[in-house]
């Protein structure tokens, strides 16, 4: 593959809801573009971006695959994004390696939540986009009712650049409205045809419409287009890419991608229209504390950023990466300034799904890819060491789901958590915990079709069985009432004898743990109240009712005895870690549960819904807040008990559209007929 320099380079990132057809889409540019001679199908598993055993088998994209294909002296770098919700830290890396991206709706399904949830992401960080509305020749697909809900749900900007010829399964054909020509396809090969004349008056209001976007581009055309003078053909082209670029304007354009009938115009309108990295001008970075510019030229510095990395156990380590600033040859070294580590490239070549093609070099706006990076991570920046420059990290959804992995088999602990921290590397969405009072090792992602893709890939790749199941409650106990106990601890038999004698009361208070001591005359020595406090404090780890830890309490020490020989600080340590049981049991003791706030967005008609649900989940409403956007932020406070499958749950309350963020508050007491059940089960466990 040639070297392609900044200003022929397209980077889009194919984004919709998971079935729209991006992957299909990608078969569809290779075979058109000449770089395969037959579309692979993804049912068929034969796909060039849907490369992964986990992909193959459930039919779906699991990860971002970049797709090069060349196309009248322009490279085109297509990336193939997931449309599954569990996977969208994919479409977020790809869309930071892409200047523009291409939608894609399904003609016979309409707008679904995958479309909506794309469009949302992409306004927010108004990337350039068309919209490609495929599967035109379905049947009872209506273009012109499609069209009206497309521009209902994301307003006036989207115009059509092309319109069909002929309906659902008569669709034979494209008006291309810009240039006024009409193509008949038979697969991918068009034939110029007349323009019907129905399109006719259509092409004119369009038209009509267009010229304004343009004349708003510019002092100088808005004065042309007031006077009624004609725009001329650069004027067009120059208006209707500014007007894209600056989020003004979304193309629309119709297709079939599984027969490749209007590829050749997407690849056409993407050249003219949508923006190639050297229109970015250039990114802003640090050295240090001072922000630096780096422009998209050959000619800077080198400045990169990882935006995916592929864990393969036999190639090894693959790190992908855009070139934002210079150019990298294959014997440059390169620093790592998230690390602050130099690293030795292994080979450069750019991928096209699991295929490598080796280049010499990968300038500015490119995207490229090299195996075997010790230190490097998504989102680290890498650059010359001369010239450091720190780019922002993408950013990633936090997790939602949390499960506990359990392994099939003994001794294999090691093994699944080191996979794992694998696996991690490779979906930065995906976490990895050690919880250390409950002991679990917790794995939390977006939700369950990641998380079983995850122990899918633990036993394909690494070979290790697990289970997943809820993580384990970390309760806590606590005391509500008051008592005075004594604890007394006498051994005597042959030799040195023990005696520890202590009278404590125990009381409620605000902090974890408090001590003190009111002993008078001597009672007990002072040099052994430490000994009491330590004892007192080993005693806090597990509590008389189901051996949850001990919170919330103070011990005062205020009376005693001793023996002048016997005494000595383990007996004091026994007699008070006796003290400690005994005044738990007397003083009231309570279950203690975490309480988590959550903020749930959701869309407004979904409200009574996520209220009821709440309330069963015992939970409380805090408050409501309405957005911007016309959706709702719900604030909420739940028992961390009744949240493990949340994230489940919302989706499917929700179709989807939902989304949340949870963090603990504080302990609570818990109701009492489910604290009976939790100390049934903790001592079930126990014996």
């Amino acid at each position: 593959m040639k070297v392609y320099q900044t200003d022929e380079i397209r980077n889009l990132s194919l984004v919709g809801h998971s079935g729209s057809g991006k992957t299909t889409l990608t078969e569809a540019i290779l075979y058109v573009t000449g770089a395969t001679n037959r579309q692979g199908r993804v049912d068929d598993g034969n796909t060039v971006s849907d490369f992964d055993r986990e992909e193959i088998a459930r039919k779906v994209s699991i990860a971002t695959a970049v797709i090069p294909a060349e196309w009248e002296n322009i490279k085109y770098n297509f990336l193939d994004t997931p449309g599954y919700f569990d996977f969208v830290g994919e479409m977020y890396g790809a869309l930071r390696a892409s200047e523009s991206a291409v939608l894609i709706v399904d003609a016979s399904s309409g707008i679904e939540v995958g479309t909506e949830k794309a469009w949302k992401y992409l306004e927010e960080k108004n990337i350039p986009r068309l919209i490609f509305v495929n599967k035109m020749d379905k049947e009872n697909v209506d273009f012109e009712k499609l069209l009206n809900e497309i521009q209902a749900e994301f307003g006036d900007k989207v115009v059509p650049f092309t319109l069909p010829i002929g309906q659902a399964e008569g669709f034979k054909g494209i008006v291309d409205v810009i240039d006024e020509l009409a193509f008949e396809y038979n697969g991918k090969d068009a034939k110029k045809v007349d323009l019907p004349a129905e399109a006719q008056d259509q092409i004119e209001s369009i038209k009509e419409m267009l010229m304004e976007k343009i004349a708003e581009t510019d002092e100088e055309l808005m004065e042309k287009y007031f006077e009624g003078e004609e725009f001329t053909e650069s004027e067009v082209k120059k208006g209707l890419k500014l007007s894209i670029v600056n989020g003004d304007l979304v193309p629309l354009l119709v297709g079939v991608a599984e027969k490749a009938m209007g590829i050749d115009l997407l690849l056409k309108m993407a050249k003219d229209y949508l923006p190639s990295p050297a229109d970015v001008g250039s990114y802003v970075g640090y050295k240090g504390e001072e922000e630096v510019e780096r422009k998209v030229d050959p000619n800077e510095p080198f400045s990169a950023i990882v935006f995916k990395t592929i864990v393969d156990p036999f190639v090894g380590k693959l790190s992908l990466f855009k070139v934002l600033s210079g150019k990298i040859t294959k014997d440059q070294d390169i620093y790592n300034v998230s690390k602050e580590k130099s690293e030795k490239l292994g080979g450069l070549f750019v991928l096209r799904g699991k295929n490598q093609i080796e280049v010499s070099e990968i300038v500015a706006g490119d995207i490229g890819a090299t195996s075997k990076l010790q230190v490097t991570q998504t989102g680290d920046s890498i650059c010359e060491k001369s010239n450091p420059t720190l780019y922002d990290r993408i950013e990633y959804p936090q997790p939602t789901l949390f499960l506990a992995v359990e392994p099939k088999a003994k001794g294999d602990e090691e093994k699944i958590s080191s996979s794992l921290q694998r696996l991690t590397e490779e979906d930065p969405t995906f976490v990895l915990e050690r919880n250390t009072e409950t002991k679990q090792l917790l794995i939390g992602g977006q939700g369950n079709m990641q998380l079983s893709v995850i122990v899918d890939k633990l036993k394909n790749t690494f070979g290790v069985d697990v289970n997943l199941t809820n993580p384990k409650v970390a309760y806590r106990e606590t005391i509500k009432g008051t008592a005075s106990v004594q604890g007394k601890h006498k051994k005597q038999s042959g030799g040195a004898g023990q005696y520890g004698d202590v009278h404590i009361r125990f009381e409620p208070c605000e902090e974890e743990f408090v001590f003190e001591e009111e002993v008078f005359g001597g009672a007990v020595p002072k040099n052994f109240f430490p000994a009491v406090e330590k004892g007192l404090r080993e005693s806090l780890e597990e509590g008389v009712l189901a051996g949850y830890p001990v919170v919330n309490i103070k011990a005062t020490l205020f009376d005693g005895s001793y023996h002048p020989v016997d005494s000595n600080e383990m007996a004091f340590k026994i007699a008070a870690s006796l003290a400690f049981k005994k005044g738990m049991e007397e003083a009231n003791p309570v279950l203690l549960e975490p309480i988590m706030k959550v903020e749930v967005l959701i869309p407004e008609e979904y409200m009574g819904d996520i209220m009821g649900d709440m309330n069963k989940r015992r939970g409380r409403i805090l408050g409501m807040d309405p957005q911007p956007d016309g959706t709702q932020l719900v604030i909420a406070e739940a028992p961390q008990a009744e949240l493990f499958e949340y994230a489940i749950d919302l989706r499917s309350m929700t179709q989807g559209r939902g989304s949340f963020t949870m963090e603990f508050v504080r302990y609570e007491e818990v109701p009492a007929n489910i604290a009976e059940k939790i100390i049934e089960e903790a001592k079930a466990q126990k014996e």
